[in-house]
């Protein structure tokens, strides 16, 4: 089976109390800590910012954290997540003068960079900087807001995507973000996305009967991942 990464997304979470929501999440057998930064200026909504990352680093969290950074611009924070402890920081092409440049500033920092693509965003862009990324991020819904359903076209999209990564021979993710859930995640994955993101379909699945129901839904995403053709 191809190595494929869950990646929960702590909007979904209860803020209240952060640093258990990721380490039950964790415990139940995902991958990575999703992390979705939005400035109310890129896209119409206000999340959280490095403060939070580093707190999350501070209580134990030892997975990987990857911030999604819907922000414009976004040099002046990138220095900041990276210190506070991430391991992916994404940014969408939009919101850089000079996307070469910022990609080389993650990784020079120590950190592995990504792109991500809204849905009417093409990715032409990506066949000059295919050497400066390890992470493709394809949003399936429109950023701003959680809890919303897939979009169909995605899939091709995300084949293309896997196209382009398969024929330049480099080590690239590429991550799906947008109403993934049990019943289509196979299908994902068969249109070529290693990494899944997934927040209300996960933070969604706990309940009064079972402590950690995250577990129930990450083993089901696991057996339908595990039925992929790829």
């Amino acid at each position: 089976m191809a190595d494929f990464k869950i990646a929960p997304s702590i909007l979904a979470a209860d803020f209240a109390k952060l640093g258990q929501e990721v380490d039950d999440v964790i415990a139940s057998g995902a991958d990575i800590v999703h992390f979705d930064v939005m400035d109310n200026h890129y896209v119409p909504n206000l999340t959280i910012g490095p403060l939070v990352c580093e707190a999350l680093r501070k209580h134990g969290v030892t997975a990987e954290i990857d911030v999604h950074l819907m922000v414009k611009p976004v040099d002046r924070i990138i220095p900041d997540f990276i210190a506070a402890g991430a391991s992916y920081v994404t940014f969408h092409p939009e919101a850089s003068e000079h996307v070469d440049r910022t990609l080389q500033m993650i990784r020079e920092a120590g950190c592995k960079s990504g792109l991500v693509f809204n849905p009417a965003t093409p990715l032409d862009i990506l066949k000059h900087v295919m050497d400066k990324v390890d992470v493709i991020l394809l949003m399936s819904v429109n950023p701003g807001f959680g809890g919303q359903s897939f979009i169909p076209e995605t899939l091709n999209k995300c084949r293309e995507a896997r196209k382009m990564i398969d024929e330049s021979g480099f080590d690239i993710r590429l991550e799906i973000d947008g109403g993934v859930k049990v019943d289509n995640i196979r299908e994902v994955a068969e249109a070529g996305a290693d990494m899944f993101v997934a927040g209300s379909a996960i933070f969604g699945a706990r309940n009064d009967k079972d402590a950690n129901g995250y577990n129930t839904v990450v083993q089901k995403m696991r057996d339908e991942l595990a039925k992929a053709k790829v």
